[in-house]
């Protein structure tokens, strides 16, 4: 067996199995998209290895033993590129320009250059846009006619791609593959997965806090601040408190508790009496745990994730313009909450959206196929 070490200077041991490059947001500290990596490598095929994309290279190398190589140097992406035999967009929405035209850029010569040296480029579990930019809009419809294969993960994504001339298989999103947790919740917490937006800036938080205040109060509950992405959501809390916006009463019953890996999350989540979540996968691991869910949609991938659940779901498009409006949604959230509380998802929903992550897992099969990489 010949050795090799990957660009942090990790050893990995095989040179002679093919080897796939997956490519997404890993190694960000970011629970959501460390649970997608967990089912990507889950459903790998047995032959290939991973080589994987990450800004904490040793996190990831550590956690999931897999080579790695820094996310944020193309240069050395592609030189990884270049000695590995496929290459997979790994869940998320990788390709669009809200983050900037060059993230899209990045994305690009990825593709183009695994499809110059006739290597197999899959688009797994993806979300697509927003493309904002006509000439993103126009890249990505290129980039779509060179992709060997491609799975969505809800279907506004996969009707965007339909109309830049690419059809492809629609499931839910890969992280409802992860085995599900039995709750345990009854009478327990309220747990919050909220983000920074920005929706929500200073005064505008203010009816949704009052209204976890009252339902923690009425029913008497702790309440828990999870953050889910490290470098965004840690000390949300503490800030909120310092602005004023915090009631009393909240700000005494609230503490924050730091989850590493999406298992430790879920364990919050199943002993939770209701999960308040703004991050997707925040509302899908507190789901798959089993918890009761409501969720505040900053983004239409979380409002589609709530209706898929069908679980109360409170847009954030709009801030109220007045005290009456702001005392009306406060009111409108109260009952909404109140009522989800001790009630868990329905069973039966929750196995229909694990069903539908099999075509993720199809797609990734075509690795193994005559002609395939692995």
């Amino acid at each position: 067996m010949r050795e090799f070490r990957d660009e942090g200077g990790h050893f990995k041991g095989d040179a002679a199995r093919p080897r796939v490059l997956l490519c997404g947001y890993y190694g960000e500290h970011n629970l959501g998209d460390d649970a997608l990596l967990e089912v990507l490598l889950s459903q790998l095929p047995a032959a290939c290895q991973a080589v994987v994309t990450a800004h904490d290279t040793t996190l990831v190398h550590e956690r999931f033993g897999v080579e790695t190589v820094p996310r944020r140097r193309l240069a050395l992406v592609l030189k990884a590129l270049g000695r590995c035999d496929a290459l997979v967009l790994g869940g998320g929405s990788l390709l669009q320009d809200s983050t900037s035209f060059r993230s899209l850029l990045y994305y690009a010569a990825l593709i183009a250059a695994a499809r110059l040296e006739g290597k197999p480029v899959l688009l797994w579990g993806q979300g697509l846009g927003p493309l904002r930019r006509r000439r993103s809009r126009l890249l990505v419809g290129r980039l779509l006619r060179l992709v060997t294969a491609v799975s969505w993960r809800d279907a506004e994504s996969a009707a965007l791609a339909k109309r830049l001339g690419r059809e492809g298989p629609v499931g839910s999103d890969p992280v409802w593959a992860l085995p599900p947790q039995p709750w345990r919740g009854t009478g327990g917490p309220l747990v919050l997965c909220f983000r920074p937006t920005q929706q929500l800036q200073g005064e505008a938080w203010r009816p949704y806090l009052a209204a976890v205040d009252q339902v923690a109060a009425t029913q008497d509950r702790e309440v828990i601040w999870l953050p889910f992405h490290a470098g965004q959501d840690r000390g949300l809390l503490a800030e909120l408190r310092q602005t004023g916006v915090l009631p009393a009463g909240l700000a005494a019953r609230s503490r924050e508790v730091d989850a590493e890996r999406p298992s430790e999350a879920m364990a919050v989540f199943s002993g939770a009496g209701l999960v308040v979540a703004m991050r997707l996968h925040g509302l899908i691991l507190a789901a798959l745990a089993g918890a009761p869910c409501a969720a505040l949609s900053y983004d239409p991938k979380v409002a589609a994730a709530a209706a898929a659940l069908g679980c109360p779901c409170q847009g954030l498009d709009q801030a109220p313009a007045s005290d009456v409006q702001s005392s009306e949604l406060q009111a409108l959230l109260l009952a909404s909450w109140s009522a989800a509380l001790d009630t868990p998802p329905p069973a039966a929903r929750l196995a229909e959206l694990r069903r539908q992550t099999a075509v993720h897992r199809q797609v990734l099969q075509t690795l193994d196929a005559s002609g395939g990489a692995c």
